[in-house]
């Protein structure tokens, strides 16, 4: 299992179970969607400076699990 998976959490009682980057409520398909809206890794982080790049590189990972 990739590592960077342990910064998604999946909480039936946050988000409506949908997977979000561990302690925010920043949902998984959110990050993905910007990222194939063309949006650049720093654009992301300048709209929601909670996240880190690892974070986004997560994002990443949990949507290639899928």
């Amino acid at each position: 299992m990739n590592p960077l998976l342990n910064r998604i959490s999946v909480d039936p009682n946050i988000c409506f179970g949908k997977p979000c980057i561990r302690g925010t409520r920043i949902w998984v398909s959110l990050v993905l969607d910007f990222l194939a809206d063309g949006m650049t890794f720093q654009e992301v982080l300048d709209e929601y400076p909670q996240l880190t790049e690892e974070d986004i590189r997560a994002a990443i990972a949990y949507g290639a699990e899928g």
